[in-house]
C-alpha cells in the first residue's frame, strides 16, 4: 500500500462524497474512483485529490489499479451488481476490499470467498458503515454478556434523516422480494413485516417491524446465535397494509413499478444535507435470550447514518492501512471487537 492512499470506488456518490471530505480527519488519502469522469474530474478538483476513471469490467485496468493502491473502499451500489466483480478484482490483485452494503446476499457472497481472500493475504469486510457496524457490534456485545444465548432481535431507527439515492437505489432493486430470519443457523424467507413490536430506543418507544437487514448473515458469523431477527421503525398503518403483501408483491417485482420509483428517486435530492445530518440520530436496540427464557438488553445511539458510515469505514481502513487486519472474509465486530462501534465520535451504549 502507498502510505495513507486508499481506493474509493463510487467517490462521487453521495456516502463516497462524504466519505471522500472527511478522509483527511483520519489522516488518509482517497484516490478517487468510478466511471464517470466528468463529476470525478470535478470532485478531484474541489478536493485536490487524484482520481481514476475505471469501469468494472476492465477487469485488467482494475486489478492493476488495485494492485497500486492495495485497498478499495467500495461505495458504488447497488452492491447485488457491483461487489463480485470488485471482489474477484481485490483477490486477483491481493488488495484488501471494503464495502458499505447491508444486503444479505453480498455479505454471503464475500464468504464464500473466505478462503481465496486468505490465500491471497487479504480481508475482506462487507459493511463497514451504518449496515452493519453498530449492529455487528451490539451482538457480539451482547453475545458476551450471555454467552448461551440462543435468541437475538436487533432494532435500528434514525430520527430525522433521509434516505440517499444509492440507498433508495438498492431498495428499488428490493421492493416485493419479502423478507429472512436466521432459523436455528439457516436463513429463511419470511414476508417482509411478518412480526411487529414496540422497541424502547431511549427517548420514546417506536414501533418495529422486521426487515431483512444485513445482521441475519453478519451476526450469525460474528456471534453464532442461531436464530435472530432484525427490526426496523415503521408507521403501525403500514404494518397493517403489508398483512395484503401478497396480492400486491407481484406488481412491486415488475420494471413498471421498480422504474417509476427511480425516477421519483432521481428527482428528489441526492441525500441529506449537512445541517439535516447534524440534527438527525440513530439509534440501536437488541435483545438475547437463551433456551431458559433469560433475557439481557442494550442500545446505543450515535450520529446520524450516513455520518456513522463515513466515521466506521475510515476508522476501518485506517486500521488495515496501519496492519490490523485479518486474512479471509471478516465481520466488523468479529475482527476489531464489540467497542469498535465506541470509536465512532457521538456514539454512546447502555446495558440495560
Amino acid at each position: 500500500m502507498q502510505n495513507n492512499q486508499f481506493l474509493l470506488y463510487g467517490a462521487n456518490g453521495y456516502t463516497g462524497n462524504l466519505i471522500a471530505k472527511m478522509a483527511a480527519d483520519y489522516g488518509l488519502t482517497p484516490v478517487l474512483a468510478g466511471r464517470n469522469e466528468k463529476a470525478l474530474q470535478q470532485m478531484a478538483a474541489s478536493l485536490q485529490l487524484e482520481y481514476r476513471v475505471i469501469d468494472l469490467d476492465q477487469t485488467e485496468l482494475l486489478i492493476n489499479t488495485l494492485q497500486t493502491y492495495g485497498l478499495v473502499l467500495h461505495a458504488a451500489g447497488p452492491f447485488a451488481h457491483t461487489a463480485q466483480k470488485m471482489m474477484q478484482a481485490c483477490i486477483a490483485a491481493k488488495a484488501h476490499y471494503l464495502d458499505i452494503t447491508g444486503e444479505i446476499g453480498v455479505f454471503e457472497m464475500a464468504k464464500s470467498m473466505d478462503a481465496a481472500a486468505k490465500a491471497a493475504g487479504i480481508m475482506l469486510m462487507s459493511g463497514t458503515g451504518f449496515d452493519v457496524v453498530p449492529t455487528d457490534c451490539m451482538a457480539l456485545f451482547l453475545k458476551q454478556q450471555m454467552p448461551d444465548a440462543r435468541f437475538l432481535k436487533l432494532a435500528f431507527a434514525t430520527v430525522g434523516g433521509q434516505l440517499s439515492h444509492g440507498t433508495a437505489m438498492t431498495m428499488a432493486e428490493g421492493m416485493g422480494a419479502g423478507g429472512a430470519v436466521r432459523e436455528e443457523g439457516r436463513i429463511v424467507k419470511k414476508p417482509l413485516g411478518h412480526k411487529g413490536m414496540w422497541v424502547n430506543f431511549g427517548a420514546k418507544d417506536l414501533f418495529t417491524m422486521t426487515i431483512p437487514w444485513g445482521d441475519i448473515s453478519t451476526a450469525y458469523t460474528t456471534t453464532g446465535i442461531p436464530n435472530i431477527e432484525t427490526y426496523t421503525v415503521v408507521s403501525p398503518k403500514v404494518f397493517k397494509w403489508l398483512k395484503w403483501q401478497d396480492w400486491f408483491n407481484w406488481l412491486l417485482r415488475t420494471d413498471f413499478a421498480r422504474n417509476y420509483y427511480r425516477k421519483k428517486i432521481n428527482r428528489k435530492p441526492s441525500g441529506p444535507d449537512d445541517a439535516a445530518r447534524v440534527r438527525a440520530k440513530s439509534m440501536v436496540w437488541g435483545e438475547v435470550e437463551n433456551a431458559s427464557g433469560q433475557k439481557r438488553a442494550a442500545r446505543l445511539s450515535g450520529p446520524e447514518g450516513y455520518t456513522l458510515t463515513a466515521h466506521s469505514s475510515l476508522i476501518i481502513t485506517a486500521k488495515i492501512i496501519s496492519g490490523n487486519f485479518k486474512p479471509g472474509y471478516q465481520t466488523p465486530a468479529a475482527c476489531y471487537g464489540a467497542d469498535l462501534v465506541l470509536e465512532i465520535p457521538g456514539v454512546r451504549r447502555e446495558l440495560l
